[in-house]
């Protein structure tokens, strides 16, 4: 039944669909009062999709499942309609709109992001020019109160200061919406085709007043376009966004515009933006309105499905999630359920309020990604810019890859927590660089390689997911072209299109690397050869550890020997207090001048983090260093000022930076110096005082869900040791009680009863009940499952996991 609230305020419009999707919760599970120790009895209630929106986290609050296709989230606006308050389209303290956008990408650092596509506004007003001639957002976008949006999983709900108001719900591939405007003044619902966040080739909008339709595309790409430091090349369009929305009442006035043209009762426009920024591109672009008759009724409700692969698949996506008569409380509420369920593979008890919010929230921002594009019928646009079906084991295809961040925590635990999704996405990304020429890109935004970072993280990450059971996947050929990517040379790889930042080469100039052991600087058409060679050599590693368990002993001998090839840019002498990661140049020379807090040779990052960037060989690195002693020293000063005040929380370059991701493992390698008690204590620091709760609840971009799976795994007292393995360090759980929900019987429970704010060191564990001396723990748990006791304790033990000979290597 509408609603008839003629003269509707925002604020009513906002609070009544709030109320109303409150009420449908409670009516289905009663939420008990938060305590210490207890907790929502549906997770999805102690989730804040706000956390990270500002601080440069890049979130987004708006509507979205679990590995989703539609993400519906506002596209805010600071006065330049090619830009946007952050990357990804939201920041928290920008509080302006210029509409709604269907997609986007959680915490992608490059601003305005990725995706952000079609932008539909409700406006308030009568539509007098082009939208895309407003070129500084002054008419056709409206302010708005945080005092009046709400976001929960798969829900967001905001009024604008205009006296409109969406309320928004979503399926996986279509979402659902009711928009209310005041009845004595026009409305209308803008789609802004052309305006996704980089900008457009081109866009078109068709409009069918009949059958009360507004359908169309646009065709874009372009992530990192405008980096400084090679975006233009990335200044390309790979996929198209098609959509389809049906409305339940008939259009009172149709228009389209195109550039600076306004086109009133037409029906059709296309035209694109380009790819520039500023006044390179401002005032071009098209797009459509459809204006509603609300003197007797405010309430406009829109059904939408998109796809990646055409209209007709838009529409079908469409009716098989989201059929006629649909409405946004009970897609809200399916979608709430779909949360329940991923967010329950985690259970803990204990902890306070804040702490499982922050928890909460952080596995709710993991599980965003990968991103599903096939439709409901299983074809997907390929790499090759061709229309594809998923493979007969495949379930779904999946894409948004942030490669170089994710392989260090997000991968570790999509593999622990969902590896039936790490398998489908492990398949998608071999699919897609079988389309690609046998080219594994480093950086996939939906069907596009955009090369941005350093390294080769595909390898590390489909290693990563074999070491941890993930088997349903064509693993045999997988390994096979990644071997092949790292031994045979592409022509790319001498390429200097967009480096140094997204450098077209993803073995970059690979054989100088096999010849001279190491990547040159000067000749290396990379970010920095000094990173590049860390990275390559992790990936080796990795590669050659899902050797061995394949039975392939001949190529694991040679990439594990290739995963040593740090030593040969770690330079013992590059100054008096000890040796560092050092870039060098093709004659052997070290590249001069040097000091630890220098970036030449490195990817966002300095000498100081990266030359703690040897997981796969923490014992070597020490030996190199002068010992454990010396090297748990060092890694003291990495951590602290001289002062011995705690430095955690970035903006020095010599010391640890929360915000970036090569030296985010840095605090676990306490474990493999013999000092357990030095993580324990340091990733609590951490936990304590850089994470939280609020829109600044993250220390910097999420890059898809990387940080936020290292505060999951911090708080579970869990980390991977090294990509490639299922191995995983052992630190003190914040929560009395964990139980990891997986598949085939294999659960994973973690008690530390005396888990609280102060008991923050190891004293004593059991594994299945035995006796475990040791901080770290082999694949079996992983697999198999299996139950890990803490002894917590208020001070450090000293003694516990300390060993020599059963140190994690």
């Amino acid at each position: 039944m509408r609603r008839h609230r003629v003269r509707a305020t925002r604020r009513i419009a906002v609070r009544s669909a709030a109320l109303l999707l409150t009420t449908a919760l409670a009516a289905s599970t009663p939420l008990p009062a938060l305590a210490t120790s207890q907790a929502p009895a549906r997770p999805s209630a102690s989730v804040d999709p706000l956390i990270g929106s500002a601080n440069g986290g890049n979130t987004y609050p708006g509507a979205t499942l679990p590995f989703g296709m539609i993400a519906w989230s506002p596209t805010s606006t600071t006065g330049d309609q090619t830009s946007t308050g952050a990357a990804n389209g939201y920041q928290y303290d920008t509080k302006r709109i210029r509409g709604l956008s269907l997609t986007h990408v959680n915490g992608a650092g490059c601003n305005p992001g990725a995706a952000g596509d079609v932008p539909i506004m409700p406006f308030v007003g009568d539509v007098t020019s082009s939208p895309s001639a407003d070129t500084k957002d002054a008419v056709y976008a409206a302010d708005f109160s945080h005092a009046d949006e709400k976001a929960t999983p798969g829900r967001y709900t905001l009024g604008l200061a205009s006296g409109a108001a969406a309320d928004l719900a979503v399926s996986k591939r279509a979402g659902v919406a009711d928009f209310t405007f005041p009845g004595d003044r026009p409305a209308n619902l803008l789609f802004r085709v052309s305006n996704s966040l980089n900008g457009s080739e081109n866009a078109r909008v068709d409009i069918d007043a009949v059958h009360r339709k507004v359908t169309g595309w646009v065709h874009t790409g372009a992530f990192c376009g405008r980096r400084a430091n090679g975006g233009v090349n990335n200044r390309k369009s790979y996929y198209k966004l098609y959509f389809s929305a049906s409305f339940d009442r008939a259009f009172s006035s149709v228009g389209t515009w195109k550039d600076g043209s306004l086109s009133p009762g037409a029906t059709s426009a296309s035209g694109g933006e380009g790819y520039a920024t500023g006044a390179d591109r401002a005032g071009r672009g098209s797009g459509g309105w459809v204006g509603f008759d609300t003197s007797a009724d405010n309430d406009v409700r829109m059904r939408i499905g998109i796809s990646y692969v055409s209209q007709a698949g838009a529409e079908s996506n469409l009716r098989a999630e989201i059929p006629p008569h649909s409405d946004v409380d009970r897609v809200a509420q399916a979608g709430a359920r779909a949360w329940d369920r991923e967010l329950d593979s985690v259970r803990v008890e204990g902890g306070t309020e804040a702490r499982r919010t922050a928890f909460s929230t952080a596995l709710y921002h993991s599980f965003q990604q990968p991103n599903l594009i096939s439709d409901t019928d299983g074809r997907y646009w390929g790499m090759d810019q061709s229309v594809h079906r998923v493979t007969p084991r495949q379930g779904a295809q999946y894409s948004n890859f942030s490669g170089w961040d994710q392989y260090r925590a997000q991968i570790q635990l999509l593999a622990l927590l969902k590896p039936r999704v790490a398998g489908d996405f492990a398949q998608s990304l071999y699919n897609f660089a079988r389309q690609n020429g046998g080219v594994w890109d480093r950086w996939v935004h939906l069907s596009g390689a955009t090369h941005v970072m350093t390294g080769d993280p595909s390898a590390a990450t489909l290693a990563t997911f074999y070491a941890m059971g993930v088997r349903n996947f064509d693993y045999e050929g997988a390994f096979d072209s990644l071997v092949r990517q790292a031994t045979v040379p592409h022509p790319d790889g001498l390429s200097d299109a967009g480096c140094p930042g997204q450098c077209a080469g993803q073995r970059p100039n690979l054989t100088q690397y096999l010849s001279s052991h190491y990547a040159a600087q000067d000749v290396c058409h990379c970010w920095g050869g000094a990173a590049e060679t860390l990275e390559d050599a992790v990936a080796d590693s990795a590669l050659a550890s899902w050797a061995r368990l394949l039975g392939r002993d001949t190529e694991a001998e040679v990439l594990a020997e290739r995963g040593s090839w740090w030593r040969n840019v770690f330079n013992p002498d590059a100054t008096a207090e000890g040796g560092y990661i050092q870039a060098r140049n093709l004659d052997g020379s070290w590249k001069t001048p040097f000091t630890p807090g220098t970036d030449v040779g490195f990817a966002q990052g300095t000498s100081a983090t990266y030359t703690w960037m040897v997981p796969q060989d923490v014992r070597g690195l020490a030996e190199a260093m002068g010992g454990r002693e010396r090297a748990a020293a060092r890694l003291d000063g990495f951590f602290h000022r001289p002062d011995g005040s705690w430095s955690v929380r970035g903006g020095d370059p010599l010391r640890y930076d929360p915000t970036n991701e090569p030296g985010i493992h840095a605090p676990w390698l306490y474990n493999a110096l013999g000092r357990p008690w030095r993580t324990q204590a340091t990733v609590r620091q951490i936990l304590d005082t850089v994470y939280g709760t609020g829109p600044s609840g993250l220390p910097g971009n999420d890059d898809l869900g990387t940080m936020s799976a290292w505060y999951v795994l911090s708080c579970l007292g869990l980390y991977p040791q090294t990509p490639g393995s299922a191995n995983l360090l052992l630190g003190a759980p914040v929560f009395t009680r964990a139980v990891l929900d997986r598949p085939g019987g294999t659960d994973i429970t973690i008690e530390a009863p005396a888990a609280d704010a102060t008991h923050q060191y190891v004293g004593a564990v059991r594994l299945d009940g035995r006796v475990h001396d040791m901080s770290w723990v082999g694949p079996r748990l992983t697999r198999s499952g299996g139950t890990i006791a803490f002894r917590l304790a208020e001070q450090p033990d000293t003694r516990w996991a300390t060993d020599p000979a059963r140190l994690p290597r």
